[in-house]
């Protein structure tokens, strides 16, 4: 057989065991000493198998290397040096130097052209998809094969700052994911013609009786016949490509690729990728075919990042906005929140939420962490109710941190090599802190705050209920300590004042704001003659004045910047001028955090470094770029002043039990679900009960009065007063077992994970938790066996 036949039947061959076949019937090709170990090491195993643990998250790196493949091109055809001075600093350069017409792909006609260069396509039986991964990039000679795409560690694109590999690893991570035999081929051949199209096929070597005796691992390997890497000359290739034939670049087939819940990839597997791939540089096109789903009208579909679907969606999206830090810890860093909407038009809460999760976080990941693009690593919505205490917005709220600007040591902690996870240690813990403080001081507290307090519905009177329930109960109690830990209960001795309506300002009606898509103006609220003082230790607040739209730091389209220059620092010496002075540059002595504008104010925050003291002065330039080459910049003058002294603490007051803070009793009937659902409380007959929560704290316990649960019980009873008695037994008995289960479960910090299908898991809050043991028969025990019963059947 020779080597253009022999492509051509592994190329047409749709799962693993077809290739199997292929190996069986052609023993003297597929001879064990024309297997090679990949990277030439027989200890591959450790380096290949400790890669992505996600299959999706495995063929991004795919996917990533392929568009390094075309930018590399790009550099070459231009005639640069990859690794000299005049190459491209970063993927946003090259992305301006290579393709200056990219702000065209945000239309659909052009952005579908430019995908074309990146294809990844489906074949074989749809429950053993295949994966074909095509890209015009700059392709390799197959005498390279072995220093790249079949290497491991060799670091070759190191000095190359405008791609996103470095490790010479991606290339291999996905070949666990390759069925049950690792089976992949690769092919390709130079961007410039040169040379022949070289393929070779990689598979799990197969351990033998005596290997197994000897050896503890297997490992991974590769083709070449009779010494060499199999090729032959070609000028075009039918590949069963989208609107092109094979003529340079690479093609790399994986073979029965395990992918858990990915049904057809113009649909499911193009949202998984835009969620892996926040801001790609260059668009790709998912493919699938008319024989694999002969129904579907869309079988080719482009993936753009999330970021744009985000944008472009307006149906889902509340409100989203950004925050950049600048810290000495990190360096900089910018956070951008999106805020979906807990109800769409013409859907339910649950047809919402349902859809959002489906759309937006199917690999179930509410904090993306990404670099140039593509996400490194995420948190769970744990992070959003277990740190940002927002229980609300744990199913509509999407944080993405780009972290394309911070400081190599610190990303170097923070990332893992595989990009697709997080490292545990102090760096991560140290962000993680960082960015629960920043964020609950952000616009989502008013968000969240809001949710709240829209809600609308009013709460019983508990006076009674608490009354009954504290008079007999000991602070020294077990269950005293319990409230008072669980719940962090406070206890009021006096009622605190109304507040009085300020009048001025807050009853004159506000005048519409009204956004312009670039700035008219940029000034400082409130300007004064002298330096601002900024307290140290402490933070300074400026807002500034201007009138370009909410999200012109954030859109893809056009987007904006606020630069914020420290130019001179002015040393205070209070000893005659012989102290010596910090060696930090002055951008070095200010942490500064610039919020995204919202209906017209830009916020800028100013935190001192410990190395600035009392009666420093710095000189700092604000500069909000407009449209074209114009710019606004505003000249500030800040002084270090000594810290703020912290307020006293009153004394406490005298104890006094008769008013302990539980949970609100919020009493709900079938007319107020849609109020409900409004703000992503989702209610109907099969709901028993729902709790609102912040963090670990118990908010409000609602009550379905028009529950099926309540109802078929009030059909047994004969008369008005057994109606109110049992409605008030309802009540009271879902109000305190919600109360002991929720506060019990945090007592003894049980984490809570509800397990899916295929292996898949989500995390729940304490709050969901009790609401699925109610609606799953609790109550209807509750209500049909009380103590008399039981009592009752024992004696019997």
């Amino acid at each position: 057989m020779n080597n253009k036949l022999l492509f051509e039947q592994l190329y047409a061959a749709s799962t693993e065991k077809a290739i199997q076949t292929i190996i069986e019937t052609n023993p003297t090709i597929f001879k064990n000493e024309n297997w090679y170990p990949i990277g030439e090491n027989e200890s591959n195993f450790s380096i290949i198998e400790n890669q992505q643990s996600n299959p999706i998250a495995a063929l991004v790196e795919k996917v990533t290397n392929s568009i390094d493949a075309i930018l590399m091109k790009k550099c070459l055809q231009k005639g640069i040096d990859p690794k000299s001075k005049e190459a491209p600093m970063s993927m946003d350069d090259a992305l301006d130097l290579f393709f200056p017409k990219h702000k065209n792909w945000d239309l659909n006609t052009p952005r579908r052209q430019q995908a074309e260069d990146i294809q990844i396509i489906a074949d074989g039986p749809t429950k053993e998809s295949s994966v074909i991964i095509y890209d015009n990039g700059e392709g390799q000679h197959p005498d390279k094969f072995e220093q790249t795409f079949l290497s491991l560690l060799r670091g070759n694109k190191n000095e190359i700052h405008f791609v996103q590999g470095k490790y010479n690893m991606g290339g291999s991570g996905a070949i666990v994911f390759c069925g049950e035999k690792g089976y992949q081929l690769i092919g390709s051949k130079r961007f410039d013609g040169t040379g022949q199209f070289g393929f070779t096929l990689t598979r799990e070597h197969p351990l033998s009786k005596e290997e197994q005796d000897i050896k503890k691992n297997t490992w991974y390997e590769y083709l070449k016949i009779d010494g060499k890497i199999p090729a032959f000359d070609i000028t075009e290739l039918d590949l069963k490509l989208l609107n092109r034939r094979f003529k340079t670049g690479t093609i790399i087939k994986m073979y029965s690729y395990q992918m858990k819940g990915i049904s057809g990839f113009a649909q499911d597997l193009n949202q998984s990728l835009n969620e892996f791939l926040f801001k790609p540089v260059l668009p790709i096109f998912t493919i699938d075919t008319k024989e694999r789903y002969p129904n579907n009208k869309v079988l080719e579909t482009t993936v753009y990042g999330l970021q744009r679907r985000l944008e472009e969606e307006k149906d889902y999206v509340e409100d989203w906005f950004s925050e950049e830090y600048e810290d000495a810890l990190f360096g900089k860093m910018k956070v951008t929140c999106y805020v979906f909407k807990a109800r769409q038009e013409g859907k339910t809460a649950k047809e919402t939420k349902a859809d959002i999760q489906r759309r937006y976080f199917k690999n179930n990941m509410s904090v993306l962490f990404s670099m140039n693009g593509q996400i490194h690593g995420h948190y769970t919505s744990e992070f959003i109710t277990r740190s940002l205490k927002y229980n609300l917005l744990k199913d509509y709220l999407l944080i993405n941190v780009d972290c394309s600007k911070m400081k190599y040591d610190f990303r170097k902690s923070l990332f893992m090599a595989s990009r697709d996870r997080l490292k545990g240690g102090e760096k991560a813990e140290e962000l993680r802190d960082y960015l629960r403080k920043k964020l609950i001081k952000s616009k989502l507290d008013a968000i969240n705050n809001k949710r709240k307090d829209t809600i609308g519905l009013e709460s019983e009177d508990t006076t009674e209920l608490i009354k009954s329930f504290a008079k007999n109960l000991s602070k020294d109690s077990e269950l005293f300590k319990l409230l008072q830990n669980t719940l962090k209960l406070e206890e009021k001795t006096k009622e605190k004042p109304e507040k009085k309506e300020s009048k001025g300002k807050s009853e004159r009606e506000e005048k519409a704001f009204k956004s312009e898509r670039f700035p008219s103006y940029f000034k400082l609220q409130h300007k004064q003659n002298s330096p601002i003082p900024v307290p140290i230790g402490g933070e300074k607040t400026l807002k500034f004045e201007t009138d370009v739209e909410d999200h012109y730091f954030d859109r893809t389209d056009e987007p904006g910047d606020l630069q914020v220059s420290i130019l001179k620092v002015k040393r205070t010496d209070s000893k005659g001028g012989t102290e010596k002075g910090s060696n930090k540059e002055p951008g070095e002595l200010l942490n500064i955090i610039k919020s995204s504008p919202d209906k017209g104010t830009i916020k800028i925050t100013f935190n001192p470094d410990t190395d600035l003291r009392q009666g420093d002065e710095i000189e700092v330039h604000a500069t909000l770029k407009g449209a074209g080459e114009e710019s606004f910049i505003e000249i500030l003058f800040l002084k270090i002043v000594d810290p703020e002294q912290k307020k006293e603490t009153a004394p406490k007051e005298e104890e006094n039990y008769n008013n302990i803070g539980l949970p609100e009793l919020v009493k709900v009937t079938k007319e107020q679900w849609d109020g409900l659902e409004s703000h992503g409380i989702s209610m109907d007959y099969k709901t028993v009960m729902s709790l609102q929560a912040s963090g670990d704290i118990l908010e409000t316990i609602y009550v379905n009065l028009d529950s099926n649960v309540y109802l078929n019980h009030r059909k047994k009873l004969k008369n008005e007063e057994q109606i109110i008695t049992a409605q008030k037994r309802y009540i009271t008995s879902v109000y305190f077992h919600s109360l002991f289960l929720y506060m019990i479960t945090k007592k003894n910090n049980y984490k809570l994970v509800h397990f899916k299908e295929e292996g898949e898991e989500d995390d729940v809050t304490v709050d969901e938790y009790i609401r699925y043991v109610f609606d799953s028969y609790y109550s209807d025990f509750l209500l049909n066996f009380g103590m008399e019963q039981l009592m009752g059947a024992l004696e019997d």
